[in-house]
């Protein structure tokens, strides 16, 4: 039995470099690489073509035809292709389908997820730089405005410069450790943990071969500020926080690496030490800490956010709860010998981030982000919350400081049912006054507040929620060309990549929308740190081999003319004189859709862009498929056969292209197929195919080198003329 080839046909997607470089007549080298060999093959193309049609009239018998010589396009000519065996056909149909959609992310994701896909190629040798060896525990640092970050790493720190239109260059300063007194044990290189501005030089802390020590980094040189307990930990894996607030110093490492193994938040460096009690936190793992300024500089707070194991064993109840924990910033400590030490203003809040209309709960944060207010309004700083569940789906909840401050300041506190003592537990006094013991005692023994801080809005929900894994989160908050304010979220994920969110500002009109997934490294890896520079308008992020220097504004990447600059709801990104640009690059206004359903309607032309006609010369009783790169992900995509509809893939779609497979091909098969992608209003013809029969195609030949032999008889005889005038 004769084994039938599978041909196969691919095309690249509009707006791609590859779809621009396509030729507009079907295969073959493109139009100006054409014009550009022309001299070269003229004769043999003409020649070529002359022999073919003098052989096909002689004979209509005779199945093969003469081409234009390889690497030579004949003028007005399409070549085609025909089907015959290839190297992948001895492959059965099945398993190279599914090989397809194995290699496919195995995700679906409707609109929540990203609309697009793609990887940040960089400039060569400006927006990457390689450590040289892995580094697998690496802390970054980066002040905005900067062209410079700091990352610490095994026993070096690195400067990475990336200068403006220049080559990056990177630096390295070697910190070594005292290995001597850590043999026997794991951990015992010097792993850097902490990276801070200090004076005119950077302070850096590392474990030190299980001796937590700092050094001193100014003008290159490194001086040794010796053992430091508290700035770092014992073993690089250990949850760390540390805050700086002038000359005082907050820590949540542990001070003796066998003993204190119950984590406490201290003040290390300050007026008093002070720390938490050992029963008012359940296993903690920090995220996050700062230092709010309140109105009365007495009434100043410390807010910390973190994690614990859940009081509650009953086996319905989730495993870990999310927590934001207050102190008072002046706190001096109890009246007694039990609270001398003490942070006597403890208190913590549940931090509820839950769906009620998906019963979908999130108790397990993972990251945080402050967004001060622009207005230096305290209270309206959003903290925007990074939550996960047991299934590592995720969710993105947004806070605000008057809110928490409010729970804090009015609740009753849970399980405690008798009037609260004066001043209530909590409460910050003037005058550097000490707490009362039985205030003291009473936020000791009961140290959560009944009433759950919620998030804004008017329906106490998630800003969005989604099947992927966010693990960090960092906010921009900028003005988009026609002056509405947006909030841009780039969120990592545990597959090494960086989700864009944008979101307005009103809550009231809020959109949401998941504007795409970047791969910021050339070796994909997990995003190990990541810092945001609103001033550069560029994202760093680090993994075990790289630094990446990202734009904010990855504009290019849109293709689709001006309907794909515009559906993309990109604030950074506008249309000007074709091209789609950021609109901090361009020197005057540029074309920005307000209308979020239905951006593309502000563009001049009503039709988007189509793609080139493709042509491929098919064999009966073949088998053949067509991929249609689903380009959005967002978009309905559907292959049509004359007026039917052949092929459907909605968003869902779990394969990153949209295949229509034809497993024996008849007449009825033959014709034209256009793949096209529909989001709401906007619709656009993605691909077009034209699957000829051998006879139509060999007659598309024959007439396309009638008139090429043509074409150069007439310029053969048209100097001829024009030099006969001359001489008349």
């Amino acid at each position: 039995m004769t084994k039938v080839p599978l041909a196969v046909g691919t095309a690249p997607h509009l707006g791609s470099p590859e779809a621009r470089k396509a030729p507009r007549g079907g295969g073959g080298v493109g139009w100006g690489q054409a014009f550009d060999s022309a001299s070269s093959c003229w004769y043999r193309s003409v020649l070529g073509c002359w022999l073919s049609l003098r052989s096909s009239l002689l004979s209509l018998l005779v199945r093969e035809m003469t081409p234009p010589p390889p690497r030579c396009t004949s003028l007005g000519v399409p070549r085609y292709r025909i089907s015959g065996p290839q190297a992948r056909s001895g492959l059965p149909l099945q398993l190279l389908l599914l090989l397809l959609w194995a290699a496919a992310d195995t995700q679906g994701h409707p609109k929540s997820g990203p609309r697009i896909s793609a990887v940040w190629k960089g400039r060569a040798g400006k927006d990457r730089v390689d450590f040289g060896s892995a580094e697998p525990h690496t802390v970054l640092f980066h002040e905005p405005g900067s062209d410079s970050v700091w990352v610490g790493g095994r026993g070096k720190v690195y400067l990475f410069n990336f200068p403006e239109g220049k080559n990056a260059s990177v630096h390295t300063v070697n910190i070594g450790s005292t290995k001597g007194s850590c043999l026997g044990k794991q951990d015992c290189e010097n792993y850097i943990t902490l990276l801070e501005r200090q004076g005119e030089g950077l302070l850096a802390c590392g474990t030190n071969a299980r001796h937590p020590s700092c050094w001193s980094l100014v003008n290159g040189t490194v001086e040794s500020l010796g053992e430091r307990r508290g700035y770092a930990p014992f073993s690089p894996d250990e949850n760390s926080l540390v805050l700086f607030d002038g000359d005082e110093v907050y820590s949540t490492i542990r001070k003796q690496e066998y003993n204190g193994k119950i984590p406490r938040f201290r003040r290390i460096q300050g007026e008093i030490e002070l720390y938490t009690s050992d029963t008012v936190m359940q296993n903690p793992q920090f995220i996050k800490a700062t230092i709010v300024h309140q109105d009365q500089a007495y009434d100043d707070k410390i807010y910390y956010f973190f994690r614990e194991d859940n009081p509650d064993k009953n086996p319905e109840a989730p495993l870990n709860v999310s927590r934001v924990a207050q102190l008072c910033r002046g706190d001096q400590g109890g009246e007694s010998s039990l609270s001398v030490s003490k942070w006597n203003t403890f208190l913590k809040a549940m931090l509820v981030c839950s769906d009620p209309v998906t019963n979908k709960n999130f108790n397990r944060l993972q990251d945080v982000f402050l967004l001060p207010d622009p207005n230096g309004q305290w209270r309206d700083t959003r903290v925007y919350g990074v939550f996960s569940n047991p299934w590592n789906y995720s969710a993105v909840c947004v806070y605000s400081l008057g809110d928490i401050d409010k729970v804090f300041r009015t609740s009753s506190l849970k399980g405690y049912h008798t009037g609260l003592p004066t001043p209530r537990p909590g409460k910050c006094l003037p005058g550097r006054k000490p707490i009362p013991t039985e205030t003291f005692q009473v936020a000791d023994s009961h140290p959560e507040v009944a009433q759950r801080v919620e998030p804004m809005g008017p329906l106490k929900t998630p800003l969005f929620h989604s099947k992927y894994h966010y693990q960090k989160v960092v906010v921009h908050r900028m003005h988009a060309s026609h002056g509405e304010t947006f909030h841009v979220l780039y969120l990592t994920t545990d597959r090494g990549t960086i989700h864009k969110v944008v979101k307005s500002e009103e809550w009231e009109h809020s959109l949401v929308f998941n504007i795409m997934e970047i791969q910021p490294f050339r070796r994909a890896a997990a995003i190990q740190a990541m810092s945001l520079d609103p001033d550069r308008r560029k994202l760093y992020v680090s993994s075990q081999w790289e630094v990446s220097q990202v734009p904010l504004d990855l504009c290019d990447i849109y293709g689709g003319g001006c309907h794909g600059c515009l559906m993309a709801r990109d604030p950074y990104c506008g249309w000007d004189q074709g091209h789609c640009v950021s609109i901090f690059s361009s020197q005057r206004s540029v074309l920005q859709s307000i209308n979020p359903d239905e951006p593309h309607k502000e563009c001049p032309s009503p039709k988007p862009d189509e793609a080139p006609p493709q042509k491929v010369s098919l064999a009966r009783n073949s088998r053949y498929y067509l991929s249609c790169p689903m380009e959005s992900r967002h978009a309905t995509y559907w292959w049509r056969h004359g007026e039917k509809v052949e092929q459907r893939c909605e968003p869902g779609h779990q394969s990153p292209n949209c295949i229509l497979f034809i497993e024996n091909l008849t007449d009825g098969h033959y014709g034209h197929y256009y793949c096209e992608a529909q989001e709401g209003s906007y619709v656009r013809k993605a691909q077009h195919w034209q699957l000829l029969s051998e006879d139509e195609a060999k007659a598309q030949h024959l007439l396309g080198c009638a008139h090429a032999l043509l074409a150069s008889l007439w310029l053969g005889v048209l100097p001829t003329l024009i030099l006969g005038l001359l001489v008349h």
